[in-house]
């Protein structure tokens, strides 16, 4: 009976999508902007030497610029005129609402709704231009003070390469918000998840190579598989899972009329933080060896080189201080994007409270109270998530890809994603249903 109801739903779901001209519409523009984007990821940036780049990146592929790299799709290792790729934005977006916390006015223009939120947004697309001109004028420096990576350097190479890079983030911005207003699914989410998946054919055929070589067994390779099959089933339970705060309403007069109380909940998400405690613990603890690395420095003392040995991938001191780090920025980031006491006014503001607790400082209090404690769990998960690829990298030394924050990015726009395409669907049936009831009701008028 069961798995009969299902499959008649999924007939119904496919019917939907068929006549849904609209969606397929929207992800049609979705598959052709991304394609726009990947194709941008191979073109070089101009006067430069791709072979002299391709070897000094290998030196630091390990470093900050790896990790840019797998969100930039591999645009940095071919120094693209994506390389900056769309993390100024996201930077912006994240140190805006940083501001939003901190100052005054900024927090006055959040409460002011749709207007508030279109000056914040242009706030955010200046400090973006602003970090990717720094960004893009020290790539520039950087460059040119490679061994033959530039072939005329000068002032000319330092404004064409500010001017195209710092071009070419504010193309893929523009690109994310295109997608979001007419296809599916949060646009800039998804360039930065095609960057990620991009890369993962090449990391499946380099583990099935060292397979057919001898370097790893058959065997740990399918349990490398089985437990990534683990691992996505647990983010994609901890990403759902919320805890549900029951809210009361009690019962109300307009008019003449009576209207019954009325209870609904409050949904606190076990990871209020996302991927942004990972994306962060990983570029603090990976700067050190970077700079050092293209400073190129060779007389650096004896505990300089022995702590920056020991924040290598795979050492202890750098899980634990990843591990540390990550819990931190869990609990900041939570208390910067939700506010218990903002929640608290706006429930007494519409009658709405929680059984047992006065409405107010005391229920502000109960809510802080439970989101310390789900918030422990989601970066307990958070940590064991990201530690994970460590380990595997440490024990045995398999290229395991697609592991802690890629795929925590990964898992989450892909349920982000389907859910709004299911949203579209459901959307579109009831736009049906409205119409057929409309043509039925002139019928029986005639």
């Amino acid at each position: 009976m069961a798995s009969a109801a299902e499959q008649l739903a999924s007939n119904l779901n496919f019917a939907a999508f068929a006549k849904a001209e609209d969606l397929k519409k929207r992800i049609w523009f979705t598959i052709g902007a991304l394609l726009v984007y990947r194709l941008g990821t191979y073109i070089p940036l101009p006067g430069i030497n791709p072979d002299a780049f391709a070897q000094a990146f290998s030196s630091q592929s390990k470093g900050v610029l790896g990790m840019f790299n797998m969100f930039a799709g591999g645009a940095v290792q071919r120094m693209a005129i994506f390389a900056l790729g769309i993390m100024p934005y996201i930077s912006a977006s994240i140190i805006m609402q940083l501001m939003t916390s901190v100052i005054p006015s900024l927090e006055a223009l959040k409460k002011e709704g749709e207007q508030g939120r279109k000056i914040i947004n242009q706030y955010t697309r200046y400090g973006t231009v602003l970090l990717a001109l720094i960004q893009a004028y020290g790539i520039s420096i950087g460059l040119e003070g490679g061994n033959g990576i530039v072939n005329d350097p000068g002032m000319f190479f330092r404004i064409s390469t500010v001017v195209t890079l710092v071009g070419g983030t504010m193309f893929l911005m523009w690109l994310g918000e295109q997608i979001t207003a007419r296809g599916i699914g949060n646009g800039i989410s998804l360039i930065i998840f095609s960057g990620i998946v991009a890369g993962l054919p090449r990391a499946i055929s380099g583990t099935l190579e060292l397979g057919r070589t001898g370097a790893l067994s058959t065997g740990l390779i399918l349990a490398i598989i089985v437990l990534a099959i683990v691992v996505i089933a647990l983010i994609v339970f901890f990403e759902r899972a919320q805890r549900r705060l029951l809210i009361q309403y009690p019962k109300r007069q307009v008019g003449n009329r009576m209207f019954q109380g009325d209870t609904s909940h409050l949904p606190l998400k076990l990871n209020t933080s996302g991927v942004i405690p990972p994306i962060f613990a990983s570029s603090l603890l990976l700067l050190p060896a970077t700079v050092a690395g293209f400073s190129q420095a060779t007389n650096l003392p004896a505990w300089a080189s022995t702590i920056l040995a020991s924040l290598g991938h795979g050492q202890p001191l750098y899980m634990i201080f990843y591990a540390g780090m990550i819990v931190f920025f869990a609990f900041f980031y939570t208390a910067i994007v939700f506010n218990p006491k903002d929640t608290a006014d706006q429930l007494k503001k519409h009658s709405g409270f929680i059984p047992g607790y006065r409405p107010g400082e005391r229920t502000a209090e109960y809510i802080d109270y439970v989101l310390t404690r789900i918030t422990v769990i989601g970066a307990i998960y958070l940590v064991l998530v990201c530690l994970l690829p460590e380990f595997l990298i440490s024990a045995t030394g398999v290229p395991f890809y697609l592991g802690g924050t890629s795929l925590l990015i990964v898992v989450s726009v892909t349920l982000d994603t389907v859910a709004q395409i299911q949203g579209h669907l459901i959307a579109h049936q009831y736009e049906g249903l409205i119409k057929k009831s409309k043509l039925r009701g002139g019928k029986r008028s005639r």
